[in-house]
């Protein structure tokens, strides 16, 4: 038994109360303990199991071992360590006899932010949810930190996948993206459900090795780039993976990486439906929070997704019955002539509801000589993909429920992608221009406008758009959605809800909190979690005019098409919830 200053010893109980059953448990100063009789010593132990909270002393003690008789988690009695990782060690006290009495030592072991920090650590490892929940519901409730937990899936994901950046990292930084939206009381869940995605994502996978840089101190940024697209090109992600890590010590800029990927990415259409485009510019977003120091190992993991995507050249949709890839490389012949006509006018360019109309339209000819004339006259290639942008989730709003379910995914595609277009080239216009080049990330939007094109069946017959409302009332009450998406096939009014809140002047920032809570509820979804992210961001850009009001429509719709799921997700984390706050998870 331990020895130390008495002046720290509380009374637990009389030992004949003890060791009358060998077992006897002692509300000790808000602390409920199990003090067991082993072997003719005490011991005593913190009696809720920090598995789920089941008390121990209903378990029993067999050579030394304590085991929970809920889970069968075990326990060694005398340091509380657990045998079961997924169960966590149990708080273990000193126990000293005196007098007929005994008296235990209360004070804390551990440093209760370090232990959450390491047991993160544990459950991505093993991919435990319920520990992940643990973990980041004491960091970011109690230390008020969503970077460490963020940093720490950034870290494990990046180098336990061997095939590089997926969409459990992905659905992490989303659920960053996603914070400042969110009540506060949801962010938990929301960096919960992301790192949850991470350890799904990594299990059973091969580790990544990160590449050496080349040798010698004078490697040139252009040629690099170079090089990377040519590896890209015949899929050889490990030659590629050599020339990021090179470029990046060579002291590009994260303007110049940006760069260097985006234009790879572009070199053929449509990689993987746009995967690996949106992937990249999450990958830049996740570096944002967590700094450039990570970049060789963040950047080097898209690598992979590069070379082995499918490319939309070698899709039949895209050659056939109209050749879309000729199109396209003709358009992009003429992107740089166009580029210089817009800036030589000195014109400002807005889209307008006919060009919306024309790229939603079923010409794809008239749709490429569309984006060359705005270029012409004076638009921004940030701006033209913006445009892109809200047609494609026009094509979401007006999405028909007569359609296949699976086909949400299509048109969620093209949206995301358009979306991560414009992010990436607002990310690129802090890089000078060189000279008669320009930005090869352009080439995205004609190919996300193409996109739009062969998904215009999706919208015949087209859902009508909700109208701004006319009684001149302005609305302070949230819609019940949370009632609508515990039902099926609520699609038209989640959407009308929304929209009928905001057009009459409904707070914007109350209904992204709310469909934001209403994502975190259902079960992972990976393209639903795109889906809401991308809304939000262009909804920010468009403000609260009917433009942004459609974009939110259209999350709503997209949202509500993919509830109710099984919630098992939000299972685990009210359990991990209620434990952290002390409560019962049993009866009796």
């Amino acid at each position: 038994m331990t020895q130390t200053q008495s002046a720290t010893w509380t009374r637990a109980a009389a030992l004949a109360d003890v060791t009358k059953l060998g077992v006897h448990t002692a509300n000790v100063n808000g602390h409920v303990l199990a003090l067991f009789v082993h072997e003719g010593d005490v011991y005593a132990v913190d009696n809720r199991c920090p598995h789920m909270g089941f008390p121990l002393d209903r378990g029993s003690v067999h050579g030394g071992i304590l085991t929970c008789h809920w889970h069968h988690a075990r326990f060694d009695l005398c340091s509380g360590g657990a045998f079961d990782l997924w169960a966590d060690d149990v708080p273990a006290y000193p126990v000293e006899v005196r007098d007929g009495d005994v008296y235990v030592d209360l004070r804390p072991r551990h440093d209760p932010l370090e232990h959450q920090r390491r047991r993160l650590t544990d459950g991505l490892e093993r991919n435990l949810s319920l520990v992940i929940a643990k973990s980041v519901i004491t960091l970011v409730d109690d230390a008020d930190d969503t970077v460490a937990p963020f940093l720490a899936g950034v870290d494990f994901g990046t180098r336990f996948r061997m095939e590089g950046w997926g969409q459990g990292l992905t659905i992490l930084t989303v659920m960053q993206n996603l914070l400042p939206s969110l009540r506060r009381e949801d962010r938990a869940r929301a960096l919960y459900q992301g790192l949850a995605a991470v350890a799904a994502d990594t299990a059973s996978h091969a580790p990544r090795f990160l590449v050496q840089p080349l040798p010698g101190d004078n490697m040139d940024i252009a040629t690099l780039k170079r090089w990377f697209r040519q590896f890209i090109e015949v899929r050889d992600n490990e030659g590629a993976e050599r020339c990021l890590v090179s470029a990046i010590r060579a002291g590009a800029s994260p303007a110049q990486m940006a760069d260097m990927l985006f234009a790879a990415v572009t070199d053929h259409r449509y990689i993987d439906v746009g995967h690996p485009l949106d992937f990249t510019n999450k990958a830049f977003e996740a570096l944002d929070v967590i700094g450039w120091e990570h970049a060789a190992q963040v950047l080097t993991s898209l690598a992979p997704g590069y070379a082995n995507a499918m490319r939309m050249e070698e899709s039949n949709a895209w050659r056939h019955p109209i050749d879309l890839v000729d199109i396209l490389h003709g358009c992009f012949a003429q992107i740089p002539a166009a580029l210089a006509a817009g800036a030589a006018s000195n014109a400002m360019w807005t889209h307008d509801a006919a060009f919306v109309d024309l790229l939603l339209g079923d010409d794809p000819r008239a749709i490429g000589d569309a984006l060359l004339s705005a270029l012409r006259a004076g638009a921004t290639p940030t701006a033209l993909a913006q445009a892109v942008s809200y047609a494609a989730a026009l094509r979401i709003a007006r999405f028909h429920t007569s359609n296949e379910f699976g086909d949400w995914d299509t048109a969620l595609h093209t949206f995301t992608f358009a979306n991560a277009v414009h992010a990436g080239l607002q990310r690129l216009a802090e890089l000078p221009p060189a000279q008669d080049d320009y930005p090869r990330l352009l080439r995205g939007v004609f190919d996300a406008a193409m996109s739009i094109y062969l998904d215009r069946f999706l919208n015949i017959p087209a859902a009508r758009l909700p109208e701004a409302g006319s009684n001149g009332q302005r609305q302070t009450q949230l819609p019940p959605l949370g009632d609508l998406l515990n039902q099926q096939q609520q699609v038209n009014p989640a959407g009308n809800a929304v929209a009928d809140y905001l057009f009459h002047g409904g707070d914007v920032t109350a209904i992204r909190a709310e469909l934001g809570r209403l994502l975190l509820r259902e079960d992972r979804d990976f393209h639903t979690i795109q889906s809401v992210e991308a809304a939000f961001r262009q909804q920010e850009i468009l403000g609260v005019g009917q433009e942004g009001i459609y974009i939110l429509t259209a999350a709503a719709r997209y949202l509500a098409a993919h509830a109710p799921t099984v919630r098992a997700q939000g299972q685990t984390y009210g359990i991990a919830r209620r434990l952290h706050r002390g409560e019962k998870l049993f009866e009796g």
